[in-house]
């Protein structure tokens, strides 16, 4: 599966970088390099994204069914 999403960076005053992502509020990543910092914010998506398709399934009603859609555009 592949998806895109949008990353912010910053570079912090005290030196390295931060970013965020606009579509999953609370990804945030931080590293030395842009490099790190895109590497950590990619980790923190997928971690996020994780625990919320897990929460998500939780909640589920019965007989409810999954199906992975792509969406383009």
């Amino acid at each position: 599966m592949r998806n895109e999403f949008t990353a912010v960076f910053v570079q912090a005053e005290e030196g390295g970088y931060w970013a965020y992502c606009l579509e999953v509020p609370g990804a945030n990543g931080q590293g030395d390099t842009l490099e790190a910092c895109e590497q950590n914010l990619i980790e923190g998506i997928r971690l996020l994204l994780a625990v919320t398709r897990e929460e998500e399934r939780k909640e589920a009603p019965s007989g409810a069914w999954e199906k992975v859609i792509e969406v383009r555009g």
